[in-house]
């Protein structure tokens, strides 16, 4: 039952919210949206997991698959649509669902998180796979949308993450890894947009900011798998070549032409002097990893 959810219970501290003023209002959400990286940091463990196992799949040929309701679904929506800029992945490798359809993302649509059949259809819709890891993203633990879609790819085959805001909530049963930071009541009693929406964008961040990284999508902390694609990107693009060589903002920019503004294959095939076709050879053997290109380890 709700109520038995701390999602679901009275924060002690906002009793008198209405009350407030604007200033304290600041100090009280402050103060409570500072307990919310502790919660998530009691994850750490089990988020380590979500992330070596994701790398893995992904590193394979699998997807990770967000699915969720309202908050829970827009978030992971978010965290999708973040990866093909930031890391340039395939926009197919990170996908995310959200209850009610691509229009839930802006209004809510009544009733989608009741039915689990319809979480079932919509991982049909995608041809889930064995090869697949899907993060069922539900605050309250028990989302109906969000277990059906647990079950579903678990009889896939699947590998199944299970995101909430509660302890012991029933999605921890229905997937093979659980992840639940507990940030206690909301300032607004139920609106779970706030600090339990704040851990959920935060652990999302950390899935798919260590996957990518375990992938080589960054060397050190430079985020070097971009295409200088527009003006930004090749600005950025330019002063990496340029922290990585002793190249001038000239010659990277000459470098970046001949590699097809391809930033990896710029860097290996200045540090090791070769063609840029070659560069691309060694970092498909490398699987994409910088470092292990520029190193020779090619495992």
């Amino acid at each position: 039952m709700l109520e038995h959810l701390t999602t679901e219970a009275r924060n002690p501290d906002s009793e008198e919210l209405d009350g407030l003023s604007p200033a304290e209002i600041v100090e009280l959400i402050n103060a409570e949206d500072a307990k919310v990286a502790a919660a998530v940091g009691e994850q750490a463990a089990n988020i380590a997991k979500a992330i070596e196992v994701i790398a893995n799949r992904l590193g394979n040929g699998g997807r990770l698959v967000y699915i969720g309701a309202g908050t829970s679904g827009r978030l992971g929506l978010l965290d999708a649509a973040e990866c093909p800029p930031t890391f340039n992945s395939d926009p197919s490798q990170v996908v995310g669902i959200i209850a009610g359809g691509p229009k839930a993302m802006l209004r809510a649509v009544e009733g989608a998180e009741d039915s689990p059949d319809l979480a079932a259809e919509d991982l049909k819709n995608i041809d889930l796979c064995s090869q697949d890891v899907v993060v069922g993203i539900a605050t309250s633990g028990r989302t109906p949308f969000v277990l059906g879609a647990l079950d579903y790819a678990r009889s896939q085959g699947a590998y199944t993450i299970g995101l909430s805001c509660n302890r012991d909530a029933a999605i921890a049963a229905r997937a093979d890894l659980s992840i639940a930071p507990v940030v206690g009541p909301e300032v607004v009693s139920g609106s779970t947009r706030m600090k339990a929406g704040t851990a959920t964008k935060m652990v999302l961040n950390m899935l798919t900011t260590g996957a990518m990284v375990g992938m080589g999508k960054t060397y050190g902390n430079l985020m070097v798998d971009l295409q200088a694609t527009n003006t930004k990107l090749t600005e950025r693009a330019k002063r990496i070549v340029c922290d990585l060589t002793d190249l001038t903002s000239d010659q990277a920019a000459v470098l970046l032409g001949r590699c097809d503004g391809e930033l990896k294959t710029a860097i290996v095939a200045h540090r090791l002097n070769q063609e840029p076709g070659d560069a691309r050879l060694r970092l498909k053997a490398s699987r994409g990893h910088l470092k292990r290109a520029l190193e020779g380890n090619h495992q």
